[in-house]
Order: C-alpha cells, then structure tokens, then sequence
C-alpha cells in the first residue's frame, strides 16, 4: 500500500520567509517528494486541514488546484498499483508528477523580450500592448494559464467589444496573441496541451474585401497628374512600381537601394523585411521605366532609389529608428494617395498595400498560376495567395449573373 500527503518543508525556507510546498508519497517504506511549485509562509499552511489558509490572498485557487493535484496522485496510484503490484516509489513519482503553475502574464511579457529580436518592432510593440490590454480586462497579475478558460475568453471579448469599441478583426488579432502565448508555452513544455481554450470559443470573423485597383482605374491613375512639389509624385511613382514589381511591400520599396536592381537582366534581388528572406524578381517594363526617372550620372550602389524617406546609415542599424521612419513614411504616403483616390473617385480609400492587391488581382486576371503568384509575392503559405483567386471567382460570378441572365 502506499500513502500520500502534503508537507511544507519549512527546512526548506528562503530568503523571502516561504518553504516549498510537496505531496510526499511513501511505498514500501521508500519516501518520495513531489514538487507542486509552490512557495507558503509556515503561517499560511495549515497541516492538520491539509489546506492553505485563508490569510493567504489566493487561498480558494490554491486549495483547488492542490485538491486536484492530491485526487490526481490518488488516481495515478490506483492506476499504477492495479497494474502492477511491485510498483516503486520512484515509479509512482514519475506517474503523478505533474507540471507547476506558471503565471501568465510573467510568462507572457518575458516571451515578448525573447522574440524582440526575431520580430519587427511594430510587431513586438503589438504583442506587448495586447498582453497589457488583457491585464487591464483581469485587473490583477496574479493569472495562471490554467485561469484562462473558454468563459474568460467570453467576457474578455464582451468587454473589448463594449468598453472599447474594437470590432471582431480586432478582437480576434488580441485572441492571437494569448494563443501564441499557449502555444510557445506549449512547446516549451510548461503547459499541459489539454489548455485549449481557444477551441471553446471563437470570435466572428468579419468578412473583409481585398481593394484594389481594376484596369481602368489603374490607368486612370497612373495618367493622374499630381503636384511635382514635396512627394506626391515619388509616391505615386512607388506605387506603380509596385504594381508592376510583384507587389513589393512599401517597407522594401522605400529603402530599396541601387545594388539591389540588375539594370541588365531587370531584376530585383533584396531581402524582404518581413519575412528576412532573400527574394528575387524579374519586374515589369513599366517599373522599369520608372527606375529609370530616378536614374542620375552620379548615384551610388549604396544610394536609396526611391528619394521619400530619410533612409541613411542609421536606419539600417537601428530597429527601433527605422520603425520610427518606416510609420511616418506611411501615414505621409497615404495622405497623398488618398487625396490621389478622392481626386479619381474610388469608393474606397486609396493606401499603398492597395499596389500589392492590384498586382495580384491583375497576375490571375492575366491567367498567371496561382502558386508564380504566390512565389512573387513572398507568401509564406499558397492559402495566403488564394484569397486573391477567390476575389476573380466572385468577379466571374457577378459577371454571369449580370450579363447571363
């Protein structure tokens, strides 16, 4: 037979007064101690209830999850003894020890760190600031991954909804970032994989458009004159090239150097900011003949083609300066083009993403394979690159329903 119970090793206390709380198990008058990764004051133990007291700020957890712990010891025990008569103490031990309570917030801000360097600053930025979101929503740090049920998702998503005013694209871009948080915590075996609240309950996504520019409007746009003084005309300039450049991302088309283009073989070789992979293109005529435009006598392999942002020596080196650069590229880029699409009355707000969509609406609408657009596109996944052919099946569609009636 084998016996079980709780033991506050007060032999054991720190320098901060609290001894490590264990289920200590006895078989064939061999002793094992199993670690619940638990630290109590001897004043907050009470032996003689097997309990922790109520003077302790998490008592009710705390005595829910050391019940769980003792019935699943018990369980294992049975398990293992019907099994297996001879079963050691150090057996039993292996069987039963399960793993500790790990905070989630600590957890969670302590794995941003670790990905600051693997990740863009913004992105970065955007994991911190939704880590600090859902702290705001529990009020406290003292949450554990096993607290995070499907109800907690719930109300978490009721109180963006309400008290915030985001909508589901943005609630489920929060959601994001807690499961990446479980599934980091997951791989490094500190979570059970049963944790699954994500699976429980799931946000509505909202049904979103891909914009972009048709052939008409495309070429309405690019006869649009614009005013040659400040940028207006280097943006516009940008954005065709990337439409006829694979949809290159504005990130890489601002700092986009001259050692970068094969004038002979028309070809642009970089390494993609987002994805860190080295990428190759083979660009159009037309985006060649803007290169072209900033051509000069005296430009230097290491010169910026693109004459928009203050890309120098210091925002390759810096992470957090480029950032800065890069933000205030886009909010000035996107000012122009947006005065560009009122000035041609677009239903829709004109950004610089929208050359990205243009090129691959346009690749498939001129019968290019999905998977060359996939690949020109730097997609990590083809799925990615199907959202576009979904957008020329419903062009298709709307075209027989209005024409074929």
């Amino acid at each position: 037979m084998s016996s079980i119970k709780l033991i506050l090793r007060e032999n054991k206390i720190d320098k901060a007064g609290e001894a490590p709380l264990y289920l200590r198990v006895i078989k064939d008058r061999k002793t094992k101690f199993i670690s619940l990764s638990l630290k109590l004051k001897p004043n907050e133990w009470d032996e003689d209830k097997q309990k922790v007291k109520k003077n302790h700020k998490t008592s009710t957890r705390l005595n829910a999850y050391i019940s769980q712990k003792v019935a699943d010891a018990k369980g294992e025990i049975a398990d293992l003894e019907r099994r297996n008569k001879s079963t050691s103490a150090r057996r039993i031990k292996e069987a039963i020890k399960g793993k500790p309570l790990i905070n989630f917030f600590e957890y969670s801000y302590d794995r941003c760190e670790k990905l600051k360097d693997t990740v863009t600053l913004s992105t970065y930025r955007s994991y911190k600031n939704n880590i600090e979101k859902f702290e705001r929503f529990i009020g406290h740090r003292e949450l554990m991954f096993d607290d995070i049920t499907a109800t907690t998702l719930k109300d978490y998503a009721a109180y963006c909804s309400s008290k915030l005013g985001n909508n589901n694209t943005t609630i489920n871009y929060a959601f994001r970032i807690l499961n990446l948080m479980f599934r980091e915590a997951k791989k490094e075996d500190l979570i059970s994989n049963e944790l699954v609240p994500f699976t429980k309950f799931k946000v509505k996504k909202n049904k979103t458009t891909k914009r972009y520019l048709n052939d008409e409007q495309l070429e309405a746009f690019m006869n649009l004159e614009v005013p040659q003084k400040h940028k207006a005309q280097v943006i516009k300039d940008m954005f065709i090239f990337s439409v006829f450049s694979g949809g290159l991302r504005f990130g890489d088309v601002i700092e986009m150097q001259w050692k970068n283009y094969d004038k002979k073989n028309h070809r642009i070789t970089k390494t993609i900011r987002k994805t860190k992979r080295q990428h190759s293109i083979r660009i159009g005529q037309k985006a060649v003949d803007i290169l072209g435009k900033y051509t000069t006598e005296n430009q230097k392999q290491n010169d910026v083609i693109f004459p928009f942002a203050s890309v120098d020596e210091q925002y390759f080196k810096d992470k957090a300066h480029r950032s800065l650069i890069t933000n205030r590229a886009i909010s000035l880029s996107n000012m122009y083009l947006s005065k560009m699409g009122e000035d041609l009355e677009l239903p829709f707000n004109l950004s610089f993403h929208i050359s990205r969509h243009t090129f691959a609406t346009r690749a498939l609408n001129n019968g290019m394979r999905i998977e060359h657009v996939s690949k020109l596109m730097d997609h990590t996944d083809i799925g990615i690159t199907q959202v576009y052919a979904k957008i020329i099946s419903s062009e298709l569609d709307n075209a027989v329903d209005k024409y074929i009636n």
